[in-house]
């Protein structure tokens, strides 16, 4: 007898296992049935925004439901990706971050409101992004050397600006002054549209833009100097790098990336990841992030992760060089 109500039991709890798995499964294959929200964690008109809504038009159409981007920013991208790290783990709510809210923002903000690594997983890279040395259109400079001889008979008296704290323009205005020697003042920005609108009126004198300048430099409203990166721009193929100019190994590159919360049923991550990476493959899509002077970036979630784990590595050494925090 007691066998008999040992086995009922098993029975019973595997049935009700299955009962339980079946609805999360279905749900997975059922999904999307409504409007997927896309948060961009940084303001209009951001290099991150650019790609989110470049990529959304193809992965509406893919998933067959509304994507609808919406952008909470503040923080250096911490408000942003803390809404998408508390929302449910459903599919119906992803974030694009840019690369230094994951990868540089956590080295130097104590008290995160969210973890990173645990609260979020990473589902697709949109676009490797690199930053280029760009200044006012009167600063007496029109090349490296020039603007290196000026900022350094000028300690103090420039500054640069940067979408916020921690993210990668401020962090390679920090390598600068580093590698060059020289020192200038940091303006910290609620993202790179404002930082470029304040260059043109000359309130600050230099900036590492992640590409919402280049209308600004091709009209000869702002001066493009050099490219923060192992390689030239296809975009600019005439500006030399910095790491040419003598700053060996300088790359402040970062990766915007697609992330969804932990908890993610794993089809519905792959199916983003999937989508995601052929959103990233059509010529609309690879002609908006190129006008940025990106790439896109098809990788899986767990090489993109990967990347990350790279970055956060190469930018932890010039943190703790420059005592740089998220004040």
């Amino acid at each position: 007898m007691p066998s008999i109500l040992v086995s009922r039991r098993l029975g019973l709890a595997l049935l009700a296992g299955l009962s339980l798995a079946l609805p999360l499964g279905a749900a997975a294959q059922a999904w999307p049935t409504k409007p997927v929200r896309l948060i961009v964690n940084f303001p209009p008109g951001g290099s991150p925004d650019i790609v989110a809504r470049a990529v959304a038009v193809p992965l509406q159409q893919a998933l067959g439901q509304p994507v609808v981007v919406e952008n909470r920013s503040g923080a250096a991208g911490i408000l942003g990706a803390d809404a998408v790290a508390k929302s449910a783990p459903d599919g119906y709510t992803l974030l694009l971050s840019s690369g230094s809210a994951m990868s540089i923002v956590p080295l130097i903000t104590p008290r995160l409101p969210f973890d990173p690594q645990k609260d979020l997983i990473p589902v697709a890279s949109g676009a490797r992004l690199e930053v280029f040395l760009v200044t006012r259109q009167d600063l007496p400079v029109n090349n490296w050397a020039e603007f290196v001889k000026h900022v350094k008979a000028n300690p103090g008296k420039l500054s640069y600006g940067s979408p916020g704290n921690g993210t990668s323009p401020h962090i390679a205005g920090e390598m600068l002054k580093s590698a060059a020697g020289v020192f200038a003042v940091h303006i910290p920005y609620r993202g790179s549209g404002a930082v470029v609108q304040d260059m043109l009126a000359g309130r600050i004198d230099y900036a590492f833009d992640p590409g919402t300048a280049f209308a600004n430099v091709r009209a000869g409203k702002l001066k493009l100097l050099a490219v923060a990166s192992l390689k030239r721009s296809a975009l600019f193929p005439d500006t030399p790098t910095l790491a040419e100019l003598g700053l060996k190994d300088f790359d402040a590159g970062t990766s915007h990336g697609f992330y969804l919360p932990a908890g993610t049923p794993a089809p519905i991550v792959e199916r983003l990841n999937r989508e995601i990476n052929n959103a990233l493959r059509q010529p609309a899509v690879i002609d908006a992030i190129r006008a940025l002077g990106a790439e896109p970036q098809t990788v899986t979630p767990a090489q993109f992760a990967a990347l990350l784990q790279a970055d956060s590595r190469r930018y932890a050494a010039i943190i703790k060089e420059r005592k740089i925090t998220a004040e």
